[in-house]
């Protein structure tokens, strides 16, 4: 039996970027699907099942002797080449077009009419061997490329995005023709964006994560993951409204024009050795900040005078939501405008407590609930629950989830009273690469469907959410940090 087996191995992406694959076979007659974000490594796990990849490290066997490779991109650049040779736009009148007919771009690398006919009839695309292939739909080309591939007799068929570009019936004429090849034996490896793009035959699942290959395994094993199965949830959230306020007058309203946060020239210094130097800054409406910096670079500082806990905040020109600190405000009347997470407030969630009860008490900025719980509160934490896949685990104990799955059910719990700031400190820290994934989609969802402006607190770049908008960075100069502030 012919298989392909890798083992530790690294692939070269570029001179900062490795593909990385621990242990990973996969055997005549298999049919896998790999699902990745972009820049998770699809294509070049595709490249590399190939042997078109650069393995810079591990042990890779491969005995199948055909392997065969199509995307969306080889597509594009063959349909781009096809119009360059002959465009018709510059034909004179009376003159022949001259483009290669779809029969020609089958048999282009094996020239085998009966076996073309053969194939094309099993496709249901017969009627097309005479049309001109420039001029097929997405769809229809796709098929064409696919039969091309096939006079290879390949063994092993890798399809990169083989949905994307395609619409409803394409899609699922793609899918019949999948299935009629796995039930031929030929070994199917498919390259996909999202979990739901996963055809019923597929036997096998991998996720990609940050060039990694993260998860793999019986694609039911692997779907029924508890944080998996929230991933593939997020996929089918595009138009929906953030649950409801439990009390709308909790939170005094600003003006749409009001920056919630302007320092100028701030300073905090401790035994007159400067932690936070100078900092001129303003979070102005609808903008969402990344605040980068190693430790003991001054964040946690600034976060103290923005939360109103730090003493210092008196002594700065410091306006926060529309007053200016040490006009008369309370430190609650501050807090109530923001939600906070941080790995201490993860830490210190150490009360015993479901899910569900970790939400509610968000409506109190307590750990634990000592308050009695309204109809509406038990209602609106099960939308949130519902939002963010959790459902089932609505009355499990809050310690028995993964720590991504904690960790979001704290970012919800700062989400409930719909506050004016939402300040996520570190929130990545301590998560495996499927949590950190798993954390990041669902902050865009929720900011993204929103009021709420965000400061992203860490200490990488590549951190942040797609929904930052601008970016604050601690530099290192001598013994003080400087700042860079730039628009992502």
């Amino acid at each position: 039996m012919k298989y392909l087996q890798l083992k530790k191995t690294q692939f070269r992406l570029s001179d900062a970027l490795c593909l990385q694959i621990n242990d990973l076979t996969i055997n005549e007659g298999d049919s896998w699907a790999f699902v990745g974000s972009n820049g998770s490594g699809k294509s070049a796990l595709a490249n590399a099942l190939c042997q078109e990849g650069v393995l810079l490290s591990g042990e890779f066997i491969n005995t199948f002797t055909r392997p065969i490779s199509l995307s969306f991109e080889k597509l594009q650049k063959m349909i781009e080449e096809e119009w360059r040779r002959n465009n018709t736009d510059l034909l004179s009148e009376g003159e022949e077009d001259t483009g290669l007919t779809v029969a020609q771009v089958i048999q282009m690398q094996v020239k085998d009419n009966d076996k073309c006919l053969l194939l094309a009839k099993q496709f249901g695309v017969e009627y097309l061997l005479s049309r001109r292939f420039k001029y097929l739909s997405t769809g229809e080309s796709r098929k064409i490329l696919l039969i091309q591939l096939l006079m290879n007799e390949p063994d092993l068929l890798i399809l990169d995005e083989p949905f994307d570009g395609l619409d409803i019936d394409s899609r699922r004429a793609l899918n019949e023709l999948l299935i009629l090849l796995h039930q031929q034996n030929l070994t199917i490896v498919l390259i996909l964006n999202r979990f739901n793009d996963i055809p019923d035959f597929i036997q096998h699942a991998g996720l990609l994560i940050h060039c990694e290959l993260v998860a793999k395994g019986e694609k039911e094993s692997i779907l029924s993951d508890s944080v998996i199965a929230q991933l593939s949830h997020s996929e089918t959230l595009k138009s929906f409204t953030l649950p409801e306020q439990d009390s709308p007058d909790a939170i005094p309203q600003l003006s749409p024009t009001l920056s919630p946060i302007i320092l100028k020239n701030g300073v905090v210094s401790y035994n007159d050795k400067p932690v936070l130097y100078h900092l001129t800054w303003e979070v102005k409406p609808q903008q969402h900040w990344q605040i980068l910096g190693p430790n003991g670079a001054g964040k946690s500082t600034l976060l103290s005078l923005i939360t109103g806990d730090h003493p210092q905040g008196y002594s700065n020109d410091l306006t926060l939501f529309g007053r200016k600190r040490g006009s008369g405000e309370t430190v609650w009347e501050i807090k109530r405008h923001i939600g906070y997470v941080s790995n201490a407030l993860h830490q210190s969630y150490r009360v015993s407590s479901s899910v569900k009860n970790v939400i509610i008490s968000g409506f109190h900025d307590s750990i634990g609930i000592y308050q009695a719980i309204t109809d509406k509160q038990l209602k609106l934490a099960d939308e949130w629950l519902a939002l963010i896949g959790l459902t089932a685990h609505a009355n499990n104990p809050f310690h028995s989830l993964s720590w991504g799955q904690q960790r979001l059910v704290l970012i919800v719990r700062a989400l409930v009273k719909h506050p004016t700031l939402l300040i996520l400190d570190e929130p990545l820290q301590g998560l495996d690469t499927t949590n950190r994934l798993l954390v990041q989609r669902f902050i865009d969802i929720m900011i993204s469907h929103s009021n709420t402006q965000l400061l992203f607190v860490s200490h990488h770049q590549e951190d942040a959410p797609l929904c930052i908008t601008h970016r604050l960075t601690f530099i290192k100069d001598g013994e003080i940090y400087r700042y860079q502030q730039e628009i992502c």
